[in-house]
């Protein structure tokens, strides 16, 4: 049977090596975005797994982009909660924007797709959400406690929906990537980057296809007896 999955932020970085791990493993996939319309068709014309823009905070631009990737791919069976944006800044200097916008992006994002797809599942009797968190919303991390905050709040939510939906075939984890070698993570000044890697026992930063792997074995069959977990994929930086 071929299952659905959607990517959220699948057109870049982590995301875009989950949904194209997810597509050579003959997973009928979508990965959403917001933003860059150049690097969604570049991710399209390399993998063909197809992108849907849209908002994820937004629910009401969630419902439409779910109800067409139905009508295009057929009932939703993953989700990976990916997507996630930071504005980073010490509290005292925060604006009210730079925490909301974080907030929209990596905590509402969790709620809205979650809510939309999660019926469908307990229905079906089955289902896979997978969100992504990370080591900064288990050990804090300065000028971040926007970032901080909303990945924090996914292993929770990960935990309530997981103990809502276990009856019902649904399982729900989290995993917590490190620091991985992303756009992102390149664009932090090298001394900086240097200092981090230091810290990291494996003295590297993580691969996106370390994140993706974990990900296709928490979609799978094998992974049925998961739930309610947070898999700590960061080099050994943070051990819990």
């Amino acid at each position: 049977m071929v299952r659905v999955a959607i990517v959220t932020g699948g057109t870049r970085g982590i995301g875009a090596a989950i949904a194209e791990t997810l597509h050579k493993a003959d997973y009928k996939v979508a990965a959403t975005y917001h933003g860059n319309d150049e690097a969604a068709k570049k991710f399209t014309d390399a993998t063909g797994v197809p992108t849907y823009k849209f908002d994820v905070g937004d629910f009401e631009a969630c419902k439409e982009g779910v109800e067409k990737i139905t009508a295009d791919l057929g009932p939703i069976d993953v989700l990976v909660n990916n997507a996630g944006i930071t504005r980073d800044c010490f509290l005292h200097k925060m604006a009210p924007e730079q925490w909301n916008e974080v907030i929209h992006t990596n905590l509402n994002s969790v709620f809205n797709m979650s809510r939309l797809v999660i019926e469908g599942m307990r229905e079906r009797c089955f289902g896979r959400i997978i969100s992504i968190s990370s080591i900064n919303g288990q050990a804090g991390q300065v000028g971040q406690t926007n970032y901080s905050a909303a990945k924090a709040a996914i292993i929770g939510f990960t935990k309530a929906l997981a103990q809502e939906s276990a009856a019902k075939g649904v399982t729900v984890n989290a995993i917590a990537p490190g620091y991985i070698d992303t756009e992102m993570v390149r664009a932090v000044p090298p001394d900086a980057l240097a200092k981090v890697v230091a810290k990291i026992p494996l003295k590297r930063l993580g691969k996106p296809e370390e994140i993706a792997a974990m990900v296709l074995f928490l979609a799978s069959n094998q992974a049925a007896f998961a739930t309610g977990a947070t898999f700590t994929v960061n080099g050994g930086q943070y051990m819990t």
